[in-house]
C-alpha cells in the first residue's frame, strides 16, 4: 500500500509539517523503520526519531520544531494504532464450515461464520454474524459466541458458557474450566461439582494459556472492554468489571469482586473473597489480601500504598548499614557498663 503523508494526515485528522506528497509504504517502530515508512514518537523519544530512518514521524501538535517530515495529531499513540490496522489489512477468511470441521445438527450458526478444520462446534450451541473459529477450537454444549468474534487455534469454551460479540480470545485459552473446589473429609479431598459457567461480555481480549473458571455456582463474569494477557488466571466466582488489566501470570482467587478501571501489573495475586474498589492499579507483584477501596494504588506483599511502600524498601536497603551501626553501639555500651 502507498499513501502520500497528505493523505495519511487526512486520515488521522493530523497536521503536514513539510514534504506532504512524499510516499509512505509502511508503519513501524522507531528502530526498524526505513526510508519509506513512518513511525511515531512521544517523549521523550522525539529526539531519537528525529534522527531515525523513517520518511515521516508522527508527533504530539504541541511540538512546534521537528528535523523531519511529520503529522502532528492530538495523540500519536492512537494515530499510529489506526494506520497499523490500515496498512495491515485481517486475512482473508471465507465464511463456511471446513470439511474436516464438526458440527452439532443442533447448533445454530450466523451470517458469513467461518468453522475452519478441526473445529468442533458441540450441541445447541450458537455462534453470531460474522464469528471466525479457528481450526481445533472446541465450543461447548448450550454455550453461545457473539458477533464479530474471534477465537483462535486450540482455545477451549466449554459448556454452558457466554462469549460476547468483538470477543478476541487467544491461542490456548481455556474459559470454563473446573474452579478448584474441594472439601476434605476424613484426610481425602472430595470434588465439589461445578455447575455454574463464565460470561465474557463485549469487546474482551483474552490472552494466549490464559484460565478463566466457571463458578461452582451462579458465573464467573468478566466486564466490557477488559483486557486480559497470557497466562493469567481468574478463578471461580470472579466478578471482573469493566475496561480493566491484568497483565501477564496475574492470579485471582475465588470470589473476588473486581470494579471498573482496575489494572493489575505483572505477577500479582489477588486473595479470594475480596472487594477491590474501582480506579485501583497494583504494581507488579503486588498481593492484596483484604478489601481495598477505590482509587488505591498499592504495591508489595502484601499491597500497601505505593508511597509506603517505597519508603519501606528504601529502608531495608539501609539495613545493613543499620546492622553495622547497632552491632557498634553494643559493642560501646557494653564496654561502658564494664566500666
Amino acid at each position: 500500500m502507498k499513501k502520500s503523508l497528505a493523505e495519511i494526515a487526512a486520515l488521522l485528522n493530523g497536521t503536514v509539517t513539510d514534504a506532504a506528497c512524499i510516499e509512505i509504504t509502511g508503519v513501524t517502530n522507531i528502530d526498524d523503520a526505513g526510508p519509506g515508512d513512518i513511525t511515531f514518537a512521544v517523549p521523550p523519544h522525539l529526539d531519537k526519531a528525529g534522527k531515525c530512518a523513517a520518511a515521516a514521524v508522527i508527533i504530539p501538535d504541541s511540538v512546534e520544531a521537528f528535523p523531519k517530515p511529520a503529522i502532528r495529531v492530538a495523540n500519536p499513540r492512537i494515530a499510529f494504532t489506526t494506520l497499523l490496522s490500515l496498512y495491515t489489512p485481517k486475512p482473508d477468511i471465507p465464511a463456511g464450515v471446513h470439511p474436516a470441521a464438526t458440527v452439532s445438527a443442533t447448533a445454530r450458526l450466523g451470517v458469513n461464520v467461518a468453522v475452519m478444520a478441526y473445529a468442533v462446534v458441540d450441541d445447541q450451541a450458537v455462534i453470531g454474524d460474522n464469528t471466525i473459529l479457528y481450526p481445533h477450537t472446541y465450543i461447548g454444549r448450550n454455550t453461545t459466541v457473539g458477533s464479530d468474534t474471534l477465537i483462535y487455534p486450540q482455545v477451549t469454551v466449554r459448556e454452558n458458557c457466554q462469549v460476547g460479540s468483538r470477543v478476541i480470545i487467544q491461542s490456548g485459552a481455556v474459559i470454563g474450566s473446573d474452579g478448584f473446589g474441594f472439601v476434605t473429609i476424613s484426610g481425602r479431598h472430595e470434588k465439589v461439582p461445578q455447575v455454574g459457567n463464565v460470561i465474557i461480555a463485549d469487546d474482551v481480549e483474552i490472552g494466549a494459556n490464559a484460565c478463566i473458571d466457571r463458578a461452582t455456582t451462579g458465573s464467573t463474569i468478566v466486564g466490557r472492554g477488559t483486557k486480559i494477557d497470557n497466562l493469567v488466571h481468574l478463578a471461580h466466582n470472579v466478578v471482573v468489571g469493566e475496561n480493566c488489566y491484568f497483565v501477564a501470570q496475574t492470579g485471582i482467587a475465588g470470589s473476588a469482586k473486581i470494579g471498573n478501571n482496575v489494572t493489575f501489573a505483572g505477577q500479582t495475586g489477588c486473595a479470594g473473597h475480596v472487594a477491590i474498589g474501582d480506579n485501583c492499579v497494583f504494581a507488579a507483584k503486588a498481593a492484596p489480601i483484604n478489601d481495598v477501596p477505590a482509587n488505591s494504588f498499592l504495591a508489595g506483599f502484601p499491597a500497601r500504598p505505593h508511597k509506603q511502600w517505597l519508603r519501606s524498601e528504601a529502608a531495608i536497603g539501609r539495613l545493613p548499614d543499620m546492622v553495622r551501626k547497632i552491632r557498634e553501639l553494643e559493642k560501646r555500651l557494653a564496654q561502658l557498663e564494664s566500666k
